[in-house]
């Protein structure tokens, strides 16, 4: 029997689908919903530079597609591009509607043509001052070369028609060091936005004056390149040089995306197509009048902020004091952290406490991404300073971050901070913190483990996990895998932790099976699972069967879902939500109810064959039964919501689930709940 299983590609594309309802919800603050077209637009730019771009290397030596189900590669190509077409017309509808709902407000984007006298000498200012300098203006003719394209740059395509009747061809590339919204003087209660695409626009005759020109038309094309990082094999270079050279010929990646403006003239389009060597395994797809819509996750607030998210300051760990001893308070119980319900600081604190104690020997961390501008990273280079044995694993290949890390691992290697890059062929995604503390005949150890990276800025927008603890069994395994990390031959031996490639979905199969067992025997038997991603058949395959066993599954799965629930006779048992609210749902934790005697692991792996078997993860179990609860009560929330969570299986539209009962946005509640956990005695 073929079981079902929905293409990774085509689910990810009914993910960011759930993005730009979040647009159209009106019941989302104005801004916010602008903002959200942003992410939407920004998410399709990563797509293509990845998940497109490997389709299409898998076209191009004529393979099947790596998916499970039967879509060929090319096919699956031509899927990819026309579902994106149609999400891409719903997009444009969205924002000409939030453009129409912002002009209620007194908000107006203006274009190019709108502009009255005194706006037009502030533009004209503006430009000159700050726009013209930056700007990269190539004439399209046989000997040019195109600009370099870093990531998804946009470009205006200018055709000048000149008083000869000739044509002279240009492209202009946007800047990337200017804020893409330009806010105007605002006059009267009203408020004044323009897209610095239609500010060039206004100032073509001034940009191409030499030319004479009589008539300039200006159209938005947007490039993307493959964004995979391709190594070579020359042994003499290290493995940081590999990985910066890499990043730098990303630069040139093949194409995988042509996007432009449907009104251009069509001999324009042909010498850009030829010029840009687009093929026809490329994505090409007629758009509007603008592509840059990622540029709307920073438009400006304005000072509107009825038009906001209502503030929701970080909340202390209830009974977790900032103002004590960090690791003091760890030796005598386990903590929870749920950022961004609670602060990050707490991070920051025990790294920090650990720099300054004369008895802490080491810390060691593992770092995926940090902040620009990261507390994390300062922490250690204190610690280093201090004449700690400070042991840094950063992951070099951490997608769009490998040049930030880079600068990073110089940074602190300068600072005398001990640095290892784990195994090649093996990303390091574990989120995992280590100090060893002297304290009289014995090195006791105290660390955290968590969902997601040691990061301030993400932290505010990410909902994430990370455990406090001083279990020394726990932490006896976390300092096996930094040994792993530095000898690889030494493989960890573990009772406690999940460690990926090693044991990571062995380990879950068999507490599947057992929960099985436990079905067929009558008991209570049931698993609840929140995860980013659930792709790798064999996972899939495994609920597929408890489900058919009678256990029953609660999975709450916010992006790519390649199982498909409620199938009769094989996944009856089996319900999947989505939930997507002003906070990205990133923790992934898996509750095993054995019958009463409840099993609980939060974990950095989604359930994808890269981090189950390419990837080193962490899983680790929670002893403490207080943060166990917690667990369950912060599920149960989010399984509870009726607002913002969605139905997953492969329909074309995403369907936003009702329950019947009380209205619960899952993320509102879960700030209330912690709220009252202050509260409580």
């Amino acid at each position: 029997m073929t079981l079902p299983f929905v293409n990774r590609e085509l689910s990810w594309l009914d993910f960011n689908r759930r993005v730009l309802q979040e647009a159209q919800d009106e019941s989302v603050p104005l801004i916010e919903r602008v903002r959200f077209i942003g992410i939407f637009s920004n998410n399709l730019d990563e797509f293509f530079k990845v998940r497109y771009a490997t389709v299409k290397r898998i076209a191009q030596m004529e393979a099947a597609s790596k998916s499970s189900d039967t879509t060929n590669a090319e096919a699956l190509l031509q899927e990819i591009t026309q579902k994106t077409i149609a999400l891409q017309d719903e997009s444009f509808q969205t924002i000409q509607q939030l453009t129409a709902d912002l002009a209620e407000e007194n908000i107006f984007i203006l274009d190019e043509t709108a502009l009255d006298e005194e706006q037009i000498e502030f533009v004209h200012t503006f430009f000159t001052q700050k726009v013209s300098p930056t700007l990269l203006t190539i004439l399209i003719n046989d000997n040019s070369l195109l600009p370099s394209n870093r990531g998804n740059n946009a470009f205006l395509a200018v055709r000048i028609e000149q008083q000869d009747g000739g044509s002279q061809f240009a492209l202009i590339q946007m800047p990337t060091d200017i804020e893409r919204i330009v806010v105007l003087p605002s006059r009267n209660g009203k408020q004044f936005v323009m897209l610095l695409d239609d500010l060039i626009r206004h100032q073509m005759k001034h940009i191409f004056q030499i030319f004479s020109p009589i008539k300039i038309k200006a159209h938005m094309v947007k490039f993307t390149r493959d964004a995979e990082l391709d190594f070579d094999d020359d042994i003499n270079k290290s493995y940081v040089e590999k990985v910066a050279s890499s990043v730098r010929d990303r630069v040139e990646g093949d194409p995988v995306r042509f996007v432009y403006d449907k009104n251009i003239d069509e001999d324009t389009l042909e010498i850009l197509l030829e010029k840009f060597q687009i093929g026809s395994r490329d994505s090409i797809i007629p758009g509007g009048r603008y592509h840059n819509r990622r540029d709307y996750i920073k438009f400006p607030s304005l000072g509107r902020h009825d038009l906001l998210y209502d503030k929701k300051p970080p909340l202390p760990v209830a009974g977790f004091s900032l103002e004590k001893s960090i690791l003091s308070q760890i030796s005598e119980r386990d903590f929870l952290q749920f950022t961004p319900y609670h602060s990050f600081a707490y991070v920051v604190s025990f790294l920090r406490e650990a720099s300054l104690d004369p008895k802490v020997k080491s810390i060691s961390i593992t770092i995926y991404r940090l902040s620009s501008e990261s507390h994390v990273a300062n922490a250690l280079i204190q610690a280093a300073r201090n004449g700690k044995q400070v042991t840094v694993q950063i992951e070099l290949q951490a997608r769009f971050d490998e040049a930030a890390n880079i600068r990073y691992a110089e940074i602190l290697k300068n600072e005398g901070v001990r640095l290892i890059f784990g195994i090649p062929s093996l990303k390091v995604h574990s989120k995992t913190c280590l100090v060893q503390r002297q304290e009289g005949d014995k090195l006791m150890r105290y660390g955290f483990i968590s969902t997601g990276n040691f990061n301030e800025s993400t932290a505010r927008i990410y909902t994430d996990y990370t455990l406090f603890t001083a279990n020394q069994q726990i932490l006896k395994e976390v300092n096996k895998v930094f040994t792993f990390l530095e000898k690889s031959y030494k493989i960890p031996v573990h009772k406690h932790l999940l460690i990926s490639p090693f044991s990571t979905s062995r380990g879950f199969k068999e507490r599947i099976v057992r929960e099985m067992a436990l079905a067929k025997a009558g008991k209570n038997a049931l698993i609840r699972i929140k995860i980013n991603n659930i792709t790798n058949y064999d996972m899939v395959a495994a609920l597929y069967e408890a489900s058919q066993a009678g256990v029953q599954i609660r999975m709450i799965v916010r992006g790519i879902c390649c199982l498909v629930p409620g199938v009769p006779g094989i996944s009856d048992n089996i319900e999947v939500i989505s939930i997507v609210d002003r906070f990205l749902e990133h923790p992934r934790m898996v509750i095993f109810e054995n019958s009463g005697d409840r099993e609980i692991y939060i974990s950095s792996a989604d359930w994808m064959t890269r981090n189950l078997d390419n990837r080193v993860e962490v899983t680790c179990p929670i002893y403490d039964k207080d943060i166990q609860q917690e667990l369950v009560d912060t599920f149960e929330l989010s399984w509870n919501d009726n607002v913002k969570a969605r139905w997953v299986n492969d329909d074309a539209k995403p369907v936003y689930r009702n329950n019947g009962a009380a209205t619960l946005r899952s993320q509102e509640a879960t700030y209330s709940y912690y709220q009252n956990k202050l509260k409580s005695p």
